[in-house]
């Protein structure tokens, strides 16, 4: 496996974080709650047993994006959990989340780096070997690799599938995340394949018991991995 470099490179803090990418990562969209708020949402993925929550917010200003953010941030960190925040590298600062995620054409990783605090993490968007691979060069705490499976809540995606996804196991040593159409009837083959991690948004945002559908997805990859 390429090596991630010096120790000394990486915030202590970081690694000790890193640590804790496991398990069920829910997207909170706005444009995918069904009317609910995303707070209230993500509020249900926290009781259901998620442990990373994200927040994808394209519609929003700032102010409120910032204020939403912050409620969630605390409302994962009294749960134990993480929080990140989708592409503002200022929201996610000022709001003091445990990290970004950032796309392929977002904001590079190493300018992200110069807007966040030592100690916030950082995950990108990935949909094919090389793209992995250049983004753990850039010292990303984690990679998410997609669309695993068709998905309606992004217009446009590239897919990626169980073969890359095992492919980019076999290359990488930090925490995996897989995303894209996964739910409760094929997430046990995601895990199977090399998911550190499984994000989810319809599955859980869309669900009628956001929090009932959050307990079964942890029940199963608990179950495959036991």
């Amino acid at each position: 496996m390429p090596d991630r470099g010096p120790a000394n490179a990486r915030n202590r803090l970081r690694d000790r974080q890193r640590g804790r990418l496991r398990g069920l990562y829910v997207i909170v969209d706005p444009e995918h709650t069904d009317g609910r708020s995303a707070e209230d949402v993500a509020r249900a993925a926290l009781d259901g047993g998620a442990t990373v929550i994200q927040l994808r917010d394209k519609v929003s200003d700032k102010g409120p994006m910032l204020e939403t953010a912050v409620r969630i941030n605390e409302l994962c960190h009294a749960a134990g959990a993480l929080f990140f925040m989708n592409d503002h590298a200022d929201v996610a600062l000022l709001s003091g989340a445990d990290g970004l995620h950032v796309g392929q054409t977002d904001l590079p990783v190493a300018a992200a780096r110069r807007v966040l605090s030592e100690g916030q993490m950082i995950g990108t968007s990935n949909h094919q070997v090389q793209e992995a691979l250049i983004s753990l060069a850039d010292d990303v705490d984690y990679i998410a690799v997609g669309a695993i499976y068709g998905t309606g809540t992004k217009e446009v995606t590239v897919s990626a599938g169980l073969e890359t996804l095992a492919r980019i196991r076999a290359e990488v040593d930090c925490p995996i995340a897989a995303i894209g159409g996964i739910n409760a009837s094929n997430v046990a083959a995601v895990v199977e394949a090399g998911a550190d991690m499984v994000c989810v948004i319809s599955a859980v945002c869309r669900a009628a018991d956001p929090a009932s559908a959050t307990r079964e997805l942890v029940e199963l990859i608990d179950r495959v991995r036991s």
